[in-house]
């Protein structure tokens, strides 16, 4: 059991020292993202339930970074996202919708470790289902977005405005 507390004290404190990096987003950084959605943004009101939670995953590339104070970048990337949910009224009708596109990000370092970012989405949804609100189109959302970084590589994410769901929590790698 002493074992195991020495492990875990000698893992946040190795994460820590291992951070020497002062940027957490600069041109040539590579980050995914996986995160589970609340509240799905194609499907809300009266009769419409979740049947499968929102989920997105996202891979983001860093093209241009040194901006205002050195503080700022930009990234460029791509978002799939999947939801599946119900309405209910005299009859039950499924739906499965599944977002692709791309996103481009403007990030701004306020603090250590953390990563602020507001983007774009720019992409299609894709609605299979057998009522009449399966209907594909063209999609864009506005998004803003936190990552916490507790190691070099890992990071804790939040979203809100994301193109799948209102608002998303979930974890990011970077390499």
């Amino acid at each position: 059991m002493n074992k195991f507390f020495v492990f875990i004290i000698a893992f946040f404190a190795l994460s820590q020292v291992s951070y020497a990096q002062d940027k957490v987003f600069a041109k040539g950084d590579k980050v995914v993202s996986a995160g589970l959605g609340f509240v799905n943004t194609r499907y809300t009101g009266n009769g419409w339930r979740n049947t499968f939670p929102p989920i997105s995953f996202t891979g983001e590339y860093g093209i241009v970074d040194g901006l205002i104070d050195g503080k700022a970048s930009i990234g460029v990337g791509a978002e799939l996202g999947f939801a599946g949910v119900k309405y209910v009224d005299i009859a039950t009708y499924k739906y499965s919708v599944t977002k692709l596109g791309a996103r481009g990000a403007f990030h701004y370092q306020f603090i250590d470790k953390l990563d602020t970012y507001a983007g774009l989405f720019l992409g299609y949804d894709i609605v299979s289902g057998n009522g009449i609100h399966a209907i594909s189109e063209y999609d864009y959302d506005f998004y803003i977005g936190a990552r916490y970084r507790f190691t070099n590589d890992f990071a804790f994410m939040a979203e809100i405005g994301s193109s799948i769901s209102l608002f998303s929590i979930g974890v990011a790698y970077k390499f």
